[in-house]
């Protein structure tokens, strides 16, 4: 599978196993994944704005307003940061760190990223 190829399957992954998560009740999972979903889609514009709406769309049922604000400029600059290769690496996308932080990936989606998987 080429690296592409893996990191998509990876992502859709992610997105399905938050989905599970939210069907099922476990918030802190469903976050969790779609934070891993963020790291693997930021680099790709409109994966990038997909996960932040969802992560708002989650700030939503939880009433977590600061996420929800937190979430409104990552929306503004999903797809231009995607585009212009701006997005910070390893940044998991929420409100609890800074828009521009670069962070260390987990080795697991390290690999993924590096196409060794």
């Amino acid at each position: 599978m080429s690296g592409a190829n893996s990191i998509d399957s990876a992502f859709e992954k992610e997105i399905d196993l938050a989905n599970q998560s939210k069907i099922n009740g476990f918030a802190s999972d469903e976050w969790n994944h779609l934070e891993r979903a963020h790291i693997l889609g930021q680099f790709f514009a409109f994966k990038h704005l997909h996960v932040h709406v969802l992560m708002i769309e989650y700030s939503i049922r939880h009433k977590l307003v600061r996420e929800f604000f937190g979430q409104i400029p990552r929306i503004i600059l999903a797809v231009p940061g995607s585009i212009l290769k701006l997005a910070p690496k390893g940044n998991t996308g929420g409100a609890d760190v800074g828009i521009f932080e670069p962070m260390q990936i987990p080795d697991d989606l390290q690999k993924i990223l590096r196409g060794t998987e």
